[in-house]
């Protein structure tokens, strides 16, 4: 009887995990829900859709794009945490989330090193400061010799407490050794509205955001945060030109496609290799990238968890210095 037992136990485990196999080889089965966590027309958003396209033809099943902006990304984080993990929803998800905006709160709403799986990093895009067009600020030194006139300092603008936008421009304004106030907007599109609108003094942007308005000549942009000047906007010093003292910011802007934790490998594995044959083979995904200025980087499952690993290893350190954590 014993050994019937057995026998019959181990029969249900072979049959339960040929069952599992059979799922993972459907997948994808029906729509994919990507969580975009910044609104619509914002770069974040567009790198989202791209993706989206992309990969959609190459696993046959739609992918549909859902705008759950707010709190810097951490509403789209909880719908994310509250959705199975089943591979069937995922989010985009910026180095602000991974990096920085959970430790600008004393009690981190969530913790980026085990609440994702990680699908892979699409690429990078580097980050720029501007002013407005009539403020009559064509050089960073010039900014902060306003700042140091003004008042109180200056307000700058960024798409939400915790973002790289907010972070970049505390420790910039922190090197130059003047005050300044920070203004969260609901993502990138709004604060570029009233930067233009000179409702704010400065804003740091994502450079394919920026460039058309400064080409427009509605921004003017002072400085890169790269180690090297950019072809959008080549008559633009790097932060490192602008202010040496500086140099340590200049880190570009990373966006990933993570899951629920728990979720399947073999599922990572296959929108992985989804969006390697987008960044490889797909002509008009690597068009729309490119002209966003995201350079598209190879990528394995796990490569967004290292680089947060990575960048935490800077940008923690620098949240404690400036005391920018919060309630």
């Amino acid at each position: 009887m014993t050994h019937l037992l057995r026998t019959l136990a181990g029969a249900a485990l072979v049959s339960l995990a040929g069952s599992a196999c059979a799922q993972h080889a459907a997948y994808p089965a029906r729509p994919i829900q990507l969580i975009a966590q910044q609104p619509p027309g914002s770069a974040s958003d567009a790198i989202t859709r791209a993706w989206a396209d992309c990969v959609a033809r190459g696993l046959g099943q739609p992918v549909v794009v859902q705008n759950k902006p707010g709190a810097n990304g951490i509403l789209a984080v909880n719908a994310l945490k509250s959705a199975p993990a089943d591979g069937y929803t995922l989010m985009t998800i910026g180095m602000s989330q991974m990096t920085i905006t959970p430790y600008v709160y004393r009690h981190p709403p969530y913790d980026p090193l085990h609440d994702f799986e990680s699908v892979a990093v699409l690429g990078t895009t580097p980050l720029v400061l501007a002013v407005p067009a009539e403020q009559g600020i064509t050089r960073l030194s010039q900014l902060a010799d306003q700042a140091r006139s003004a008042p109180g300092g200056l307000n700058f603008a960024s798409p939400g407490k915790g973002s790289p936008a907010h972070l970049l421009t505390s420790a910039l304004f922190d090197r130059m050794g003047v005050a300044g106030t920070h203004v969260p907007f609901i993502g990138e599109g709004a604060g570029l509205t009233a930067l233009m609108g000179r409702q704010i003094h400065a804003m740091t942007l994502v450079i394919g955001t920026a460039a058309p308005q400064a080409k427009a000549g509605k921004i003017v942009p002072l400085a890169v945060f790269a180690p090297e000047r950019s072809a959008l906007l080549p008559g633009v010093p790097t932060i490192a030109e602008a202010l040496p003292a500086a140099q340590d910011l200049a880190r570009p802007s990373w966006i990933a496609v993570v899951a629920r934790s728990d979720t399947p490998a073999p599922l990572l594995g296959t929108l992985n290799a989804a969006t390697e044959k987008c960044r490889s083979g797909d002509a008009g995904y690597r068009s729309r990238m490119e002209g966003m200025n995201v350079a598209l980087t190879p990528s394995v499952p796990g490569d967004a968890r290292a680089w947060a690993i990575r960048d935490t290893a800077v940008w923690k350190p620098l949240i404690d210095k400036l005391g920018l954590a919060t309630e």
